[in-house]
């Protein structure tokens, strides 16, 4: 018996000790408000694409590069799914990813709009995101982040390079879809070239009307709109149309004269060496950045839904690129008025008076 009480006596103990260190090992953290925390289960992160998908050399390519470079960092798998040709099934990429788990699902471009906000709160567990749509009022679900960007200031530096590069005076600006977003482009663009030259011409065209998204993912039409601004006297036409700029690029090769890319650094993207040879300098919208530093916050348990994470010139997620060493001999002046911009002495506009 007394044997027997002492075996009770150290399993007791034992038993104690174990609970003991159990009750030290660390809880794992929740997220935020708007979710997140991946570290005790596997990160698994759904892109839902804009019009075209992957391989536009562009937008979608670049939230492309962020989602991988994340999911590879963390460790994770990335799901990734396109819109069908008239972009009718949004909500359902959105609802299809949700339902087989993946968290954070992230939406690329404004089109979402409408859909997230339908979608997000039927889904209350998963984090979303959404590339250029604001959800800042929080309208969109308190599972909604916006990650958004100021391409006026990128623009308006474009703009810069354009007027101190033109010998004729005569610049261009191709849109793909009119809407408020890509106005904020044109806007930027028209404000940084009068900034520079106030006499002169910025021709401006979109390739497709409010609500026809094909201008996004159109180089034929691209390449027609830009050549009738060569034609007409322009030397350097900017873009702001997705995969149509692709078109762009062919139309400034075909006159001998010159593009500035957007989004990603488009000289590097492009596989033609006599498209590169156009290509002045890109507009750099870092949507790789921002998807990546959205992932990271995820997994860390650090990201906030009901807000925007604005990404402009002082955050780095907007800047010009310098491939090809083209804008080297202004890039003085560039930088001037980009710190003029950060600074607050000039303020961009995102419309069109």
């Amino acid at each position: 018996m007394k044997a027997s009480a002492r075996a009770m006596a150290l399993l007791l103990a034992g038993s104690m000790a174990l609970a003991a260190c159990a009750s030290d090992e660390p809880a794992a953290e929740g997220g935020g408000e708007g979710g997140g925390g991946a570290a005790a289960e596997e990160l698994r992160v759904g892109l839902a694409y804009d019009t075209g998908g992957r391989g536009d050399r562009s937008f979608n390519d670049s939230a492309y590069t962020g989602a991988a470079a994340a999911t590879d960092a963390l460790g994770g798998e990335l799901q990734e799914l396109s819109p069908n040709d008239d972009a009718s099934n949004r909500a359902d990429l959105l609802v299809q990813l949700a339902e087989q788990g993946f968290n954070p699902v992230i939406a690329v471009g404004f089109n979402y709009d409408d859909v997230i906000a339908e979608v997000a709160p039927q889904f209350p567990d998963t984090t979303f995101a959404q590339v250029d749509g604001s959800n800042a009022d929080g309208a969109k679900g308190d599972n909604v982040t916006g990650l958004i960007f100021a391409e006026e200031e990128g623009s308006f530096l474009a703009g810069v390079a354009a007027a101190l590069k033109s010998e004729s005076g005569r610049v261009g600006f191709v849109g793909g879809v009119e809407s408020p977003l890509i106005e904020k482009f044109e806007a930027g663009y028209v404000a940084g070239a009068q900034a520079v030259n106030p006499q002169i011409t910025v021709d401006r065209q979109y390739i497709s009307p409010a609500g026809d998204f094909s201008g996004f993912n159109d180089p034929a039409r691209g390449q027609i709109v830009a050549q009738g601004m060569f034609d007409g006297g322009a030397d350097i036409v900017y873009h702001a149309a997705g995969g149509s700029g692709l078109g762009v690029f062919q139309a400034a090769a075909a006159s001998g004269n010159r593009a500035i890319g957007v989004d990603s650094d488009q000289y590097l993207t492009v596989s033609d060496p006599a498209l590169q040879a156009v290509i002045m300098t890109s507009m750099l919208k870092r949507v790789d950045n921002a998807v990546e530093g959205f992932i990271n916050d995820y997994a860390e348990g650090n990201v906030e839904g009901a807000t925007d994470v604005l990404n402009d010139l002082s955050t780095e997620g907007i800047d010009l690129a310098t491939s090809g060493g083209f804008i080297d001999d202004i890039q003085s002046e560039i930088d001037q008025y980009k710190q003029q911009i950060i600074d607050g002495t000039v303020t961009v506009p995102t419309t069109i008076e």
